[in-house]
């Protein structure tokens, strides 16, 4: 059990210093006693006797030693460092306490403190018969000022305890003792904190008179490494003496937990053909032990591999640092002649840094042995032949090879090329992903007459460049023949589309266009016959021998079925193979126009207000179905009827358009103006029509043209009218009838209105 004492103490005088050193061995007494009877069932790591003496004889000499501890770490004292409290004497490699110089003023009692990552230990010798020293701290006798902080509280003595985990039964048992130099028989010690009375309460007790710290159960580092509690001293009334002051227990620990690794199976890959000493992977492992101890200091090792084959050592891991390195040559690490591409490791990491006594976890690291492009693709033969109808397209022939590198990677995919014998690109070759084969396929459909057979060279390369020392040799080149195969192939015509300028209305059987078309199949005799296909409109005859093209109505530019001045018709050229095969072409009429349409007025109906004060009635203007130089300028003019200009007036505005205008006020009713309107043709042609003007009444931005009535209307009651008359004339209505003839005309001559 180690122990630390803080104490900021200062002894008003030696005798009272002396008093707290007895009362201190008492202290370290007891603890011994507590120590040695655990040493009876298990090794306690510190300094195996406490207390030692020296015999004071005027003074020590340097360098010769007073006397020898005893020290044991339970793990061999690796790495353990002493300090001595009075800095004049030191511990020496072989644990004697050696002067650093000559000592006349040793004081009588001075401590060694051991230290190193597997315990924390004092021990105390005492100075038998040495003078006394002038008067100082109690901090000074006991040495600690340049080694610790004491934490203390007037006469309250507390020091660090320490308990190892997994401690078997019985208990409780004993860990340490508080000491109150005032101490009363009316004074009781009492122990607060976690452990003590909160969560988990009643880990730690102490003994209300002795001040015995005692520990009541196994304890678990991994669960809570360290307990904070407060010592306090009190009178049998409860009120505060001492204290509080802080009572720190630190669990040590023991070698009870495994190490884990976070996967119980890890992957890896390493290149094949790799240097030795290539990093694969790294195995980590996790130990739940105090990592300042050896409890949780790992070691890797590999303890099987599987297959064992072309050797059992062909991996290495980093002892400390669980990097897996590669061991077999470069040369051997061949993915194409290994027995397998996956090889499994055993891996053991084992804690007390790998000592035989160490706890061990175990997984399993699979590497995987990838492919590099060490093996060029090879053609299975060196020639490929196949056939192909002229004029037909798609795969021929599929190329064949073989490649020892993994599949599906780019170190095994084909990329196929033409390097020669297709200079028109009449052929296209590709890899199909699903076998590595290359399909060669014709894109242009070949024409026999041209050339009967194709010779082509093609190359086979990988998607990832080869590996510095492999290069393609003759077998990653192949020939591939292709014979074309005579079909019987239609007439073609020439020119496709034929373009041809006609005028609108020649008359029937006029000329328009002579057909040519040639029959691909030169090396046979065969004659063509020519058909009418589409002929939108029914306007054209064919010669079946000759091909001369005729009219058999008349052509008209204005039909609808002539797009910007232009009319197609489609004709079919048909040999006499046997099959018969056949071929299409378009015939282009581009339609020159005539004057033959006569232009129109828009809008033709007007609408104006009987008190209008603006006498413009509308702009009208001019349309024409022919196109230029047949349509406008427009000339629009007044009617011949008498009497119209002193009612109406036209003002040319452009050359489409003209303004209508009343010279005067016209009483609501309907009007026709008579106009006249002429094109630009050579020669021109006029249009002798009619505006429709409705006078209405106009009031509140509101136009009312119900009397004047629709044009329809107006007429209707215009013939009724006239059909009244002639009865009234012409009387053969029986004596009994009685008809009351009153004209009241719904349109009026615009030339007569007033």
């Amino acid at each position: 059990m180690d122990l630390l004492i803080y104490l900021n103490y200062n002894t008003p005088d030696l005798v009272s210093a002396l008093v707290l050193a007895r009362v201190l061995q008492e202290f370290f007494v007891v603890c011994t006693g507590a120590q040695e009877e655990e040493e009876k069932t298990e090794c306690v790591p510190g300094f195996q006797e406490k207390e030692y003496q020296v015999e004071y004889s005027g003074g020590f000499l340097k360098d010769v030693p007073l006397l020898q501890v005893v020290f044991d770490d339970c793990a061999g004292n690796e790495g353990v460092e002493f300090e001595v409290s009075n800095p004049d004497f030191l511990i020496d490699e072989n644990l004697n306490l050696v002067p650093r110089r000559d000592v006349i003023d040793s004081g009588d009692v001075m401590f060694v403190h051991g230290v190193n990552v597997h315990v924390d230990d004092m021990a105390q010798v005492t100075i038998m018969g040495a003078p006394s020293r002038s008067p100082q701290t109690l901090r000074e006798i006991l040495g600690l000022s340049d080694m610790m902080p004491y934490r203390s509280k007037r006469s309250l003595l507390v020091p660090p305890m320490f308990v190892p985990e997994n401690q078997r039964a019985p208990f409780p048992r004993l860990i340490g003792k508080v000491i109150s130099s005032d101490m009363k028989e009316d004074h009781i010690f009492r122990l607060m904190g976690r452990g003590a009375d909160q969560d988990p309460k009643g880990v730690f007790s102490i003994n209300r008179l002795t001040g015995d710290v005692a520990v009541s159960r196994a304890l678990d580092r991994e669960a809570i490494a360290y307990y904070h509690l407060q010592v306090s001293t009190t009178d049998l009334s409860g009120r505060l003496v001492e204290g509080p002051v802080d009572l720190d227990v630190s669990v040590i620990d023991q070698n009870d937990n495994r190490p884990v690794f976070k996967e119980p199976r890890y992957s890896g890959e390493v290149l094949e053909g790799s240097p030795t000493g290539t990093t694969v992977m790294t195995m980590t492992a996790y130990d739940a032990d105090d990592p300042n101890t050896d409890n949780a200091v790992l070691r890797y090792i590999i303890v099987r591999q599987l297959p064992d084959k072309p050797s059992p050592n062909m991996f290495y891991i980093d002892p400390e640092r669980g990097d897996i390195v590669t061991v077999i040559a470069p040369h051997q690490l061949d993915r194409e002649t290994l027995p397998t591409t996956q090889y499994e490791l055993e891996i053991v990491a084992k804690d007390m840094a790998g000592s035989d006594v160490g706890l061990t976890g175990t997984a399993t690291a699979t590497i995987t042995i990838t492919d590099r492009n060490d093996h060029a693709p090879e053609f299975t033969h060196s020639l490929f032949q196949a056939s192909v109808n002229e004029g037909s397209t798609g795969v021929v022939v599929n190329l064949t090879v073989d490649d020892r590198d993994d599949p599906a990677t780019g170190a095994w995919r084909a990329i196929y090329s033409i390097i020669n014998g297709d200079p028109n690109q009449n052929f296209e070759i590709q890899t199909n992903l699903d076998n590595n084969e290359g399909m060669l396929s014709v894109v242009k459909p070949l024409d026999y007459e041209s050339s009967m057979f194709h010779t082509l060279l093609i190359k086979v390369e990988n998607e990832d460049p080869l590996v510095p020392d492999i290069v393609y040799g003759p077998s990653s080149t192949a020939t591939v023949y292709i014979t074309v195969m005579d079909v019987n192939e239609g007439p073609v015509f020439f020119p496709d589309p034929l373009v041809v300028i006609r005028r609108e209305n020649i008359p029937v059987g006029s000329f328009v266009a002579m057909l040519n078309a040639t029959d691909p199949d030169y090396l046979q005799t065969q004659s063509i016959r020519f058909t009418v296909l589409r002929d939108p409109a029914d306007w054209l005859i064919v010669n079946p021998f000759k091909g001369n093209v005729t009219t058999r109505a008349i052509l008209d530019r204005e039909s609808p079925h002539v797009h910007n001045n232009q009319y197609t018709a489609l004709f079919m050229a048909t040999d006499s193979g046997s099959p018969p095969a056949s071929g299409t072409g378009k015939l282009i009429i581009t339609l020159e126009d005539e004057n033959d349409n006569a232009p129109y007025v828009f809008p033709s109906v007007a609408r104006v207000c009987e008190d209008a004060k603006d006498m413009n009635v509308v702009v009208i203007g001019g349309r024409d179905k022919d196109i230029h130089p047949n349509t406008d300028p427009f000339k629009i003019e007044l009617g011949k009827q008498p009497g119209l200009e002193k009612t109406w007036k036209i003002s040319r505005i452009n050359d489409t358009h003209s303004q209508i205008m009343l010279l005067h006020s016209l009483k609501k009713a309907n009007y026709n103006l008579p106009l006249v309107l002429t094109d630009s043709g050579v020669p021109p042609i006029s249009n002798n029509t009619e505006l429709k003007v409705q006078v209405c009444t106009c009031k509140k931005n509101r136009m009312d043209c119900s009397r004047a009535g629709s044009i329809q209307t107006n007429l209707l009651l215009l013939l009724g009218l006239v059909l009244l008359s002639i009865l009234c004339k012409y009387p053969f209505i029986p004596p009994s009838t009685t008809l009351t003839c009153t004209p009241n005309p719904s349109y009026q001559n615009a030339g007569n209105a007033r």
